[in-house]
């Protein structure tokens, strides 16, 4: 899949209310929202599991591959529910928090 294609398939979840799983090669199944996208890059806030501070990443598109959840389902009220949601696999382990 091309950066452009990644690009469209991600537009849709560039939403505060939604929530995407991001996978990366040493952690799964992590919660996150997408914050922008380009076709050069993503950036995704990380919902922790335990602390209440959130992890903010700039991820290269060539480094993202694009699929689909359907374990979870939408959250926003105002649209209509989807019983699955976008999933972000990263060939890279996790950046450390600085």
């Amino acid at each position: 899949m091309d950066n452009a294609a990644k690009l469209e398939a991600i537009r849709e979840w560039i939403d505060p209310q939604e929530r995407v799983t991001v996978d990366f090669l040493d952690e799964k199944g992590l919660t996150a929202v997408i914050t922008e996208c380009t076709n050069e890059y993503v950036v995704l806030s990380l919902e922790p599991r335990f602390l209440h501070l959130r992890q903010h990443l700039c991820v290269p598109m060539r480094q993202v591959e694009v699929g689909v959840d359907q374990t979870h389902y939408t959250r926003d009220p105002e649209k209509p529910l989807r019983y699955s949601r976008l999933r972000l696999t990263i060939r890279q382990k996790r950046p450390q928090w600085t």
